[in-house]
């Protein structure tokens, strides 16, 4: 049974955050860390986009500045997301897809996706696998509404998957953050409600972030076969996080993608 790197829940800001996951497949890369499980959760409350996305024509980015939301560019694809701090914990994956035992893209969002689910089920959620479309990325439905959604990067036959895992969701502040042309933003919350739910909203009690952290761990654990070995981040990525993290903070790279 192969043994994973286990980074436990913490909390950074937004550069922060999409500096380690960066630095973590770069070191990946070069086999210099173990495939790496990892939590955490946004402060301030975030907007990422995707890696080909223009953040002008997604966030409305002076509504970000007034509600003191950090906006950030991930180097995977998929959409526009809202971390929410109190809501939301994110997980990242980074390891060898040929240690994953697949071989496609698809393989690897549905392993991944096998293991939240085992988790949420853990904690009396049971949710739906869809494979997504042209223009979705695969995610995690319950009675048809979304509960975890999440972007890839892959590079050298390594790659990394992080995504959310939605603990309680406040519709109305996400969508006085994304933009949606020609709907407002009262409009696309109520239209949400009949998207998106949350693991509060289905057990209906509140539930902590280190529960669900915990459960997901228990996932990855069940699912993947692996063993977790709880560790830190070593020296080397600690110097490539402090370089990458000016990169994440840059408004060439946020605003147009550029390093």
């Amino acid at each position: 049974m192969d043994t994973w790197r286990y980074l436990p829940l913490s909390t950074y800001d937004s550069a922060m955050n999409m500096a380690i996951d960066e630095a973590i497949l770069n070191m990946r890369i070069a086999d210099k860390v173990p495939n790496t499980l990892r939590f955490y959760r946004w402060q301030p409350s975030s907007v990422s986009v995707g890696r080909n996305q223009n953040p002008q024509n997604e966030v409305y980015l002076d509504t970000a500045r007034q509600l003191g939301v950090d906006v950030v560019r991930r180097i995977s694809g998929g959409g526009t997301v809202y971390h929410d701090f109190e809501g939301e914990i994110t997980y990242s994956v980074t390891a060898k897809i040929s240690d994953l035992g697949t071989t496609g893209i698809t393989a690897v969002y549905t392993k991944i996706y096998g293991a939240l689910s085992d988790a949420l089920r853990l904690l009396g959620v049971p949710t739906d696998y869809s494979s997504g479309n042209a223009k979705n990325c695969p995610n995690l439905t319950v009675s048809g509404k979304k509960i975890s959604g999440s972007s890839q990067a892959i590079s050298r036959g390594v790659v990394l998957q992080h995504g959310t895992v939605l603990v309680n969701v406040d519709l109305p502040r996400m969508f006085r953050l994304l933009q949606f042309k020609g709907t407002s933003c009262t409009q696309v919350a109520d239209i949400a409600k009949c998207k998106i739910t949350s693991i509060q909203t289905e057990l209906g009690h509140k539930i902590s972030p280190n529960t669900v952290a915990n459960a997901l761990a228990q996932g990855f654990k069940a699912i993947l076969k692996i063993q977790l070995q709880e560790d830190v981040l070593t020296v080397e990525e600690k110097d490539v996080v402090t370089m990458l993290r000016e990169k994440h903070r840059s408004k060439e790279w946020v605003l147009d993608g550029k390093i």
